[in-house]
Parts: C-alpha cells; sequence; structure tokens
C-alpha cells in the first residue's frame, strides 16, 4: 500500500483532540498554521498512522481522525513509530519533514485519555518538525526517504 496523508486536523488549544480540515499550511520551522502545538521547536508537528488507530477501535472505541491530537494522520506506514529519530518523510513530492520523537507522556488531565480510557500517542505517536513547508491535504503521497 502506498503511503499517503489520510487527514489533516488542527486545535487552536493543547491537550485537545484535533479536528480535521481540508487542507492546511505547514510553515518551516514552525508547524501547522493555526495550531496550538506550532512553533520554533522539536514537536511542530504530530504524526499518527491509521494502524494504530484501529487497534483503539478494536478495543470498542468510537474514533475520529484528530481524536489522539495528531496533526497528520497517516495510512500505509504501519510502523510510523518504529522509524528512527532523523528519518526524513516528503510529502507532495514538495513538503521535507523530519521526525524529531517517538511517543511522549500524555499530561496528567489529558482529553484524550479521560474521554476514551486510554491513549495511544505515548506508545505510537510520531512527532516532527518542518525542513520545507507547503500545503498539505488528504490523499498527499508520503515517501520515506533514504538515509
Amino acid at each position: 500500500m502506498e503511503a499517503k496523508v489520510k487527514a489533516v486536523c488542527l486545535s487552536e488549544e493543547k491537550g485537545t483532540t484535533k479536528k480535521v480540515i481540508e487542507k492546511g499550511e505547514l510553515i518551516e520551522d514552525f508547524g501547522l498554521k493555526g495550531d496550538a502545538h506550532a512553533g520554533k521547536w522539536h514537536r511542530q508537528l504530530s504524526l499518527l498512522d491509521e494502524s494504530s488507530i484501529n487497534k483503539m477501535q478494536g478495543q470498542g472505541y468510537q474514533l475520529n481522525f484528530g481524536d489522539f491530537a495528531e496533526n497528520i494522520t497517516t495510512v500505509g506506514i504501519e510502523n510510523l513509530f518504529k522509524l528512527p529519530v532523523g528519518q526524513k518523510l516528503r510529502i507532495n513530492g514538495e513538503i521535507l519533514l523530519e521526525i524529531t520523537q517517538i511517543g511522549k507522556e500524555c499530561h496528567h488531565g489529558c482529553e484524550i485519555r479521560q474521554t476514551i480510557g486510554d491513549c495511544v500517542m505515548p506508545r505510537e505517536g510520531v512527532f516532527a518538525r518542518v525542513i520545507k513547508g507547503g500545503m498539505i491535504k488528504a490523499g498527499d503521497k508520503i515517501e520515506i526517504l533514504k538515509g
């Protein structure tokens, strides 16, 4: 299966689920325009593969893209969380991301964990910084670049 963007999601406040948007603008060394997590730091964007979400749905949860506060839901990268820090991803032949962190600790009072009882982001979420920005939308092709 070809790796693609399944959804682009945004929230204006940290610690909340994100809402799917039709398209977004990724800004170099900043993140997704308008998102609460964007800024000049190492976790400008969060990514989660649909296979990770499906594991949670298999536990009986009704979930939507963005419910784990991911900015980009991917499809076709089942082991996204096994990619190494430093791995580069190219989206739509234009956007360039670099993985900076795998997983994170949920903060106390995480809305996601409170709402559904578990959160997959600490185990399988990936964080990245934007090396080269551009417009992003569902259906965009993702390439995992070689060394």
